[in-house]
């Protein structure tokens, strides 16, 4: 996007579990925006873990402490309330979401969104302000649990999972309140380098989902220890990952790292090719956006009441949740 009052495009992470790599993706994802040259904020509603933030806090200091110059977006934790009711804690919360989003809806060309791993009234409403909705899940059907769940124990019945009737109601909310179509993509996340039947039996039952629940299939990342080695420096796969950043000569797992992070941006739509010793350009064109009719501001969005929910959900093929 080149127009200063043009929305940006809302990249929101989510899921109800904890665990499935959702910082890590929103890191990468936020990270290859800005080497592609976009003006990127990043937004955490997890306050408890703050993973996200803490990722960003170690990526300015490693910047401090080496001398170089990580790019880094403009970042916002929603903190916690304190006020003594319920309701009183979620309206401050709400407000401070809607305040941040509104601050940078129209200075920014992407927002990205890490959610907490559990269902919170400020993530429901999150998912129904993002153009894109991505959702890493582990490889297991426990995980696949929270979007199809058998009725009675028959399997040959089910009902929608707890967060495939979440991304349901957000869809519904959003259509009712500007028009506007969530993309949702699944991201197997922290494969085994080991095929097994079960792992098989588990993209089957994923791809049997993507047409009942209407989402795409990213292809997978693997579970790698070097993820976990990003996360004290704030660097990512996307960085130039030489001697003089990292510490360390790259290997052939920092490699494999990027071109598993490069597939999923590509899947998402968004960001641009990084060369494995490149540094990031200052700017580069963005690529075409998708043709959308005019929405509300995302902070109108946040304000509004979320609608109720119809009687049916239409379109699943999966019978709502009891």
């Amino acid at each position: 996007m080149s127009k200063a009052n043009a929305s940006a495009r809302v990249v929101v992470f989510g899921n109800v579990k904890g665990g499935s790599g959702k910082s890590t993706c929103a890191l990468h994802t936020a990270v290859n925006l800005l080497q592609a040259g976009h003006r990127v904020a990043t937004i955490d509603l997890d306050a408890p873990q703050r993973t996200f933030t803490r990722a960003i806090d170690n990526r300015i200091a490693w910047n401090h402490e080496t001398g170089r110059d990580l790019q880094v977006p403009d970042h916002t934790l929603i903190e916690q309330s304190n006020a003594d009711s319920q309701h009183e804690r979620q309206r401050e919360e709400l407000e401070a979401f809607a305040e941040a989003i509104g601050t940078v809806e129209h200075s920014h060309d992407f927002v990205v969104i890490d959610t907490p791993g559990f269902d919170t009234p400020l993530g429901r409403l999150v998912h129904g302000v993002a153009d894109t909705l991505v959702t890493p899940v582990n490889d297991s059907f426990v995980d696949l649990d929270l979007f199809e769940q058998p009725v009675g124990g028959d399997t040959r019945r089910t009902r929608l999972g707890p967060y495939a009737q979440l991304v349901e109601e957000a869809r519904h909310q959003r259509r009712a309140l500007d028009g506007g179509r969530i993309d949702w993509i699944v991201v197997p996340n922290r494969l085994s380098m080991i095929q097994s039947n079960n792992k098989i039996k588990v993209r089957d039952a994923l791809e049997s989902l993507a047409v009942k629940l209407d989402f795409r299939i990213a292809q997978g990342v693997s579970e790698r220890v070097i993820f976990r080695e990003f996360f004290p420096l704030g660097v990512t796969a996307f960085d130039p990952l030489d001697q003089e950043t990292f510490g360390v000569s790259p290997s052939m797992s920092h490699v494999s790292a990027r071109s598993e992070m490069r597939r999923l941006v590509d899947a998402i739509g968004l960001g641009a090719h990084v060369g494995f010793h490149a540094k990031p350009k200052a700017a580069a064109p963005p690529r075409p956006a998708r043709k959308r009719q005019p929405a509300k501001p995302k902070a109108a969005v946040a304000a509004a009441p979320v609608p109720a929910r119809p009687a049916e959900t239409a379109g699943s093929g999966v019978a709502p949740a009891e």
